[in-house]
């Protein structure tokens, strides 16, 4: 990662209204920056830091543009090298957010099993989808797949997938171990390429797919010689998939598969959650009940939606990532659990919350498309959210800073402002319920608890973390606590930290009524922000949204002077002779 622009860019004149993203990444030979374009949508710039492979770049970038698969991010256009204004050469396509498999099993040792299956099912249509054009891909490892927080996976390293003709003469693959004289040969390299040999072909994509996916089972990398079977390491790993991935990892190429296509299918054969499920199958005694519901949901679904992956799960239900195949676009499906949709006091609570949802239309609060009901599944589907929420942007990427969040606060408080316009209150904002679009922008979600009275209810309601005293007292609750919730969030994002820290409702409840919130970490204004948004006394807070926006407004305001005096004083002490 890099926190500066590296010298090949950094004297780059960007387009007007256009700016440099925060985040930065050396990739071999390539370097992507995340820049911000007059649209407002974040972009990465791909160039190549050798000024020599220009030629290289231009072909990648033309070939990438042709090539239409939703691992593959989309190509916007291309720089040429310009002299004025000073750019170029490089190419515009989708920032993409999420973590590698490697990043993945570095913190969890050993994938989930679906989350194996939806990296073998990725990764094995879009090779497919290259053999088919008659391209391989020649670089597949733990760093080239990536999954975004939403699910979607994505592939990279496109440099390598062109002809052979346009790579400069004598470059490689920077695979791990690299294949510098002297180390240790990666262990992603098929066993058919020699020495420093790299002779990408569709049978070579194929073993090195079936290695990235044996090291997510097992947690080892396979080794060079003798691999052992799947399930002697991971016993609970589905038969069809362990023997798919077994065969594909054979040491002669001919003992493979004849195609990727033709692995997926082998190894989706036997397995109980594919996405092709032709008649209901009744839960197994040996599977698990998220995998029997799974399977509901795959067999309900399956004329109209193509379910892709899991999303989350919460008390009532869980959300799934699924593709709209009769408007061909991804969304998000909230399914009731099977337990919930028997009651009918539930199903119908549920239908409010879509209800009560699809009437906001507002840009900070993500949109309901339609709801329906079959068998014994009730759902409703919304747009996705392709980079998450905020929780996973803190847990991904740490605090925030007062900078990127101002604008997102000041749009949710004008959001809630429109929701309690109508009357309704959403009694459970979290971080969780913050989703952020490809646009980066942030959208209030899941109003499974809203209000649409206007009155105040009672009952405890809300996440202790994040959740107004009244809420965890059970007593009268207005439109105040999701002003409590949201300066929360806020502490939140700034901090990386609830303001009255983790623990049961008891716990917090009494840090609230002790008034226990350190606003120390925040500049002046911001802290006496957070400290009226966050009064026990609910009458002490702020008496409606566009109050709290404009209190907002000035306490950023406030803060950016304080900041630019200080930094004023540091440097014109610097400069004093």
């Amino acid at each position: 990662m890099t926190a500066m622009l590296p010298p090949h860019i950094a004297g780059w004149q960007l387009p007007p209204g256009w700016s440099w993203g925060a985040e930065g990444l050396f990739g071999d030979q390539r370097h992507y920056q995340q820049v911000t374009d007059g649209l407002g949508r974040s972009l990465s710039l791909v160039t190549a830091p050798d000024p020599s492979h220009g030629n290289w770049l231009f072909s990648e970038a033309k070939h990438l543009a042709h090539r239409s698969h939703p691992t593959i991010p989309t190509t916007y256009h291309y720089w040429t090298a310009q002299g004025e204004p000073r750019r170029g050469p490089g190419y515009l396509r989708r920032w993409i957010t999420g973590e590698t498999i490697r990043a993945h099993l570095k913190r969890l040792q050993r994938a989930e099993i679906p989350y194996v299956l939806q990296v073998l099912r990725g990764v094995s249509s879009s090779l497919s989808y290259l053999h088919d054009n008659g391209t391989t891909h020649g670089a597949l490892t733990q760093d080239t797949v990536w999954m975004a927080p939403t699910g979607r996976l994505w592939m990279l390293q496109w440099q390598w997938a062109i002809p052979r003709e346009d790579i400069p003469a004598g470059m490689r693959p920077l695979l791990p171990g690299g294949f510098a004289e002297g180390q240790r040969p990666p262990t992603t390299k098929p066993p058919e390429w020699g020495g420093n040999e790299w002779l990408p072909t569709p049978a070579s994509d194929q073993w090195q797919l079936a290695s990235i996916c044996f090291a997510a089972l097992t947690g080892e990398e396979p080794p060079s010689n003798d691999i052992p079977p799947v399930r002697l390491i991971r016993p609970e790993t589905p038969a069809s998939v362990a023997a798919a991935i077994d065969r594909a990892l054979s040491r002669n190429p001919a003992d493979r598969y004849p195609t990727t296509a033709a692995m997926l299918r082998a190894a989706d054969s036997g397995y109980a959650n594919r996405a092709a499920t032709l008649v209901p199958l009744a839960a197994s005694v040996s599977e698990s009940p998220e995998a029997s519901h799974e399977t509901r949901v795959r067999w309900a679904l399956g004329d109209d939606y193509e379910v892709l992956s899991s999303l989350g799960s919460g008390s009532f239900g869980r959300v799934w990532r699924a593709r709209d195949l009769s408007l061909e676009r991804e969304v998000a499906l909230k399914v009731l659990h099977p337990h919930v949709a028997a009651d009918a006091n539930a199903v119908a609570a549920f239908w409010s919350e879509a209800k009560l949802a699809a009437q906001l239309a507002h840009p900070s609060i993500v949109p309901i498309y339609d709801w329906d009901s079959r068998d014994d599944l009730s759902w409703y589907t919304m747009e996705l959210a392709d980079e998450g929420s905020v929780a996973n942007l803190v847990a991904r990427s740490g605090p925030r800073s007062l900078d990127e969040i101002a604008p997102q606060i000041e749009q949710l408080l004008d959001g809630l402002a429109a929701a309690h316009g109508v009357g309704i209150v959403h009694r459970d904002l979290k971080p969780e319920n913050i989703l952020i679009d490809r646009y980066g922008r942030w959208r209030m979600t899941d109003f499974g608890i809203a209000n649409a009275t206007g009155e105040d209810v009672t009952g405890t309601t809300g996440t202790p973390a994040f959740a107004a005293p009244e809420q965890l007292l059970g007593e009268p609750q207005g439109a105040s606590v999701d002003y409590f919730a949201l300066a929360a969030i806020v502490a939140f994002a700034l901090s990386g930290s609830p303001p009255f820290g983790d623990g049961d409702a008891e716990t917090i409840v009494a840090r609230q009524l002790s008034g226990k919130f350190d606003a120390s970490p925040f500049s002046p204004s911001i802290a006496e922000w957070l400290k009226r948004g966050l009064m026990a006394n609910a009458d002490a807070r702020f008496a409606d949204a566009t109050e709290m926006k404009d209190a907002w407004r000035a306490a950023v305001r406030a803060a950016r002077r304080r900041e630019r005096a200080a930094w004023w004083r540091r440097n014109s002490g610097r400069n004093r002779v």
